[in-house]
């Protein structure tokens, strides 16, 4: 069985490669060529276990991962856990590999192909409201599918902004990145909005002038008590693009709107069929909103591994 740390992921993983295997997990998804449970939920308190099983055609695998949010207090990542690999014709352990690590890359891999099919090739400017882990994923994997100029940070609770865009600056070059002192400068200056933070309110204002014409792709909200969005995004929007249909039992960023009737059930749709061509992006703004899936960390993890396998990175144990 082959062991690979957050080190070896990062020797391993090829964005473009990434971006890819996030389109191929749309296409099995909206294919049905797949067995995946809703996921698992575990909560105490503020902190949340996800058991996240799923079978392929080739392989099947199943992530353990924790969000404990006080983690940064206490001197710990806030996510953290494992992704197992089994061969799918006799169950036979493959690989382990760290969860947090393959969770960050591959988030920021699907925000990355929200924007690729939801916002206009000539897209510049981002706006990110959450300066934190995935925020900075977001960033680099939106980099990836757009020819960005210029990122606008908004985060009023972040101690580290000076290191957050340094390290923004060094992992794209030649993008201006700037701090917003409001949300509202934030979102006059950036084409897409990304959210990524653990709210439990909007942290977006509920403008629909200000929020018209932007391309929002929503990170942060995976309970039904989280939002990051204002009514007007509803208001705004024609189609609510969702990466998987039980995200509309998980996020408040869903079921708050539709029982509020801000949005109709046959407003959403799987964000899948923009990536098959079966559906064209409807409207001046637009949204996607993901809260994730175990087959996006199977595809992923799956390509990890045999990428791992062929190059001989990564650790042997006898199992």
């Amino acid at each position: 069985m082959l062991f690979l740390r957050r080190q070896d992921l990062q020797k391993l993983i090829v964005l473009p490669e990434l971006i890819e295997s996030i389109e191929k997990a749309f296409m099995i998804y909206e294919a049905g060529d797949f067995e995946m449970p809703d996921r698992i939920h575990i909560h105490r308190h503020e902190d949340t276990l996800l058991y996240m099983p799923c079978f392929s055609d080739s392989i099947f695998g199943t992530k353990i991962i924790t969000v404990f949010p006080d983690n940064p207090q206490k001197g710990a990542e806030p996510i953290q856990g494992i992704m197992l690999l089994n061969d799918v014709a006799t169950a036979k352990p493959l690989a382990i590999i760290d969860g947090a690590a393959l969770t960050a890359y591959r988030t920021g891999a699907v925000g990355g192909v929200g924007v690729k099919y939801t916002t206009p090739v000539s897209s510049q400017s981002v706006g990110l409201v959450g300066a934190g882990v995935q925020g900075y994923y977001q960033l680099l994997m939106a980099a990836q599918v757009r020819n960005l100029k210029q990122v606008n940070i908004f985060d009023p609770y972040s101690k580290s902004l000076p290191e957050f865009c340094k390290r923004v600056r060094e992992a794209i070059p030649g993008v201006m990145v700037m701090v917003s002192p409001t949300v509202e400068s934030m979102i006059k200056n950036s084409e897409i909005i990304i959210t990524t933070t653990n709210a439990g309110e909007p942290v977006l204002p509920n403008d629909q002038d200000l929020l018209r014409g932007k391309h929002i792709i929503a990170v942060g909200s995976y309970k039904p008590h989280m939002r990051e969005l204002p009514e007007a995004v509803s208001r705004l929007v024609e189609i609510v693009y969702v990466d998987t249909e039980f995200g509309v039992k998980e996020s408040g960023d869903l079921c708050i709107p539709l029982e509020n009737g801000w949005i109709r059930p046959e407003q959403i749709k799987t964000f899948g069929k923009l990536v098959n061509g079966e559906l064209k992006v409807h409207g001046q703004t637009t949204l996607f909103k993901t809260v994730g899936m175990a087959l996006f960390d199977l595809v992923v993890g799956e390509h990890i591994y045999r990428r791992a396998c062929k190059l001989g990175i990564g650790q042997d144990i006898e199992f």
